[in-house]
């Protein structure tokens, strides 16, 4: 019998969560061809999304989607939204992966900017994951992934904005987990190093080195199954990112990183 009857996905249009949810629609369609799995999908766009459910249901003719269209920003939507969500039933997983990537020379200039790529990268994420940590919590099932990034780990000129937003996702995801601890919710953190997808188009234009997609959400789906706290993907930023951390500071501050 598969765990991945209900799961949640929000910000379900980013290329890593469509990724994620694939794989999942094919693990359960291998393991059980007589059980429903449901998908309640949360975006912003009503023709992406329609799009994502279309595929999953061609993937699993099991799944069911339900799609939402929250307003990321409002705490109050974002409650409403997941006390919609766990009347139905508590979620087996619950996948927060939604995000920008704003340029950092531009947030610099303009704080309005700034303040939206902090918010919808930081705390909006943390706001989903606290609604339902909740009912998660009583309900004592169920695991909830939350999607942060190796730039959390320090503060580097290139994109502190951005690394600052994912770094509150860290540490939320830390006290979560604390909070957790000894009962049968999960708490999974990821930290993908850069990724091919649409996010980072101009990066790979640029030159850069980017993981696959298809790889990043293929360790976020073993991770999970695993039960592991942090999943660093692909697994050499772990050892990256260790090293960059303790880097002394008089060291540091003369990278162009």
């Amino acid at each position: 019998m598969t765990q991945n009857k209900r799961i949640v996905i929000v910000g379900a249009t980013s290329s890593i969560a469509e990724h994620c949810a694939r794989a999942w629609a094919q693990q359960h369609q291998q393991q059980t061809q007589s059980e429903t799995q449901q998908f309640v999908l949360l975006g912003r766009d009503q023709e992406k999304l329609s799009a994502i459910a279309a595929d999953l249901s061609v993937r699993n003719p099991a799944a069911q989607c339900e799609i939402l269209l929250p307003d990321f920003s409002s705490a109050d939507s974002i409650q409403q939204t997941v006390n919609d969500i766990v009347a139905a039933g508590t979620p087996d997983i619950v996948l927060i992966a939604h995000g920008t990537l704003p340029e950092q020379s531009a947030c610099q200039q303009n704080l309005a900017m700034a303040a939206e790529a902090m918010h919808i990268n930081g705390l909006s994420p943390a706001l989903f994951a606290e609604a339902f940590a909740g009912p998660m919590q009583r309900a004592n099932a169920g695991t909830i992934v939350l999607v942060g990034s190796v730039a959390g780990d320090r503060g580097r000129k290139s994109n502190y904005v951005y690394g600052a937003a994912k770094g509150l996702v860290t540490r939320y995801a830390q006290g979560l987990q604390h909070r957790l601890a000894g009962t049968n919710v999960g708490v999974v953190l990821v930290k993908p190093g850069p990724t091919d997808t649409p996010m980072t188009a101009h990066l790979k234009q640029d030159g850069a080195k980017l993981a696959s997609v298809e790889a990043v959400a293929n360790d976020i789906v073993q991770g999970v199954q695993k039960g592991r706290a942090v999943i660093y993907t692909p697994g050499k930023w772990w050892l990256i990112m260790m090293i960059i951390r303790h880097l002394p500071r008089f060291i540091f501050n003369k990278m162009d990183i």
